[in-house]
């Protein structure tokens, strides 16, 4: 091997060992994590928080106080989302997150419900391939099925049958052209709760031109429809 085909090799090996730590990095829990949180690359981008839990206390005012659960202190993880960013990239700028705590609590709670509502169709599947065998257990697991799938459906009505961005408001060579569709407020909530979509993702899927006012427009029916779900 020549001298130059050794250093060829060497700084592959370099760049590779360069990209492992780096991925490394990424998947390790951000400190102040327990110690049982294992490395996992395929988390992705994660954000640090102290698990809460409400318990009734007969000394406060109001009957109830806020304790911390986690274990010995350390916080748990969980994956990062684009309100995570929003909130970020706003106290940067010093600025307030473009969404109150309880908008971005009821949309976390509306893809948790669909997430564990779409994996357990497969149980669902299961336990009726298996009731004509004999006697089944999964009558609880059913019950809490169907009522997930309830919530799921008046969040959705919540959210109603209106539209996020009109066509017809805007004139063409500021929404982007002829292919700029009405995005519904349905479809925004689901892109940006349950897809993990960008904003700009959203308009360019309905062939909206990207804008700072486009995005200000989705960010606003958003708010509103997360505050309507939120009630």
């Amino acid at each position: 091997m020549s001298m130059i085909d050794r250093q060829a090799a060497r700084a592959r090996l370099e760049g590779e060992a360069e990209r492992l730590r780096a991925m490394i990095d990424r998947a390790t829990p951000v400190a102040g994590c327990g110690p049982a949180i294992p490395t996992a690359p395929a988390r992705g981008p994660q954000v640090a928080e102290m698990p809460r839990v409400v318990m009734p206390d007969g000394k406060s005012s109001s009957g109830y106080k806020v304790e911390e659960m986690g274990w010995r202190g350390f916080k748990a993880v969980r994956a990062a989302d684009i309100f995570d960013d929003l909130a970020r990239i706003a106290a940067a700028k010093g600025r307030e997150a473009p969404f109150t705590k309880a908008q971005v609590t009821v949309a976390r709670r509306y893809r948790d419900l669909v997430e564990r509502h779409d994996a357990g169709g497969m149980r669902c599947a299961s336990l009726e391939a298996r009731r004509g065998s004999g006697p089944s257990s999964g009558g609880a697991f059913i019950d809490a099925y169907l009522a997930e799938g309830e919530e799921i459906r008046r969040l959705q009505r919540r959210i109603g049958t209106g539209t996020a961005m009109v066509v017809r408001r805007v004139r063409p060579s500021s929404r982007g052209g002829a292919r700029a569709s009405i995005i519904t407020n349905r479809a925004l909530v689901d892109a940006i709760c349950l897809q993990g979509k960008r904003f700009d993702d959203v308009l360019r899927a309905h062939g909206w031109a990207k804008s700072g006012k486009h995005v200000s427009c989705l960010k606003v029916a958003l708010g509103a429809c997360l505050e309507s779900m939120a009630r």
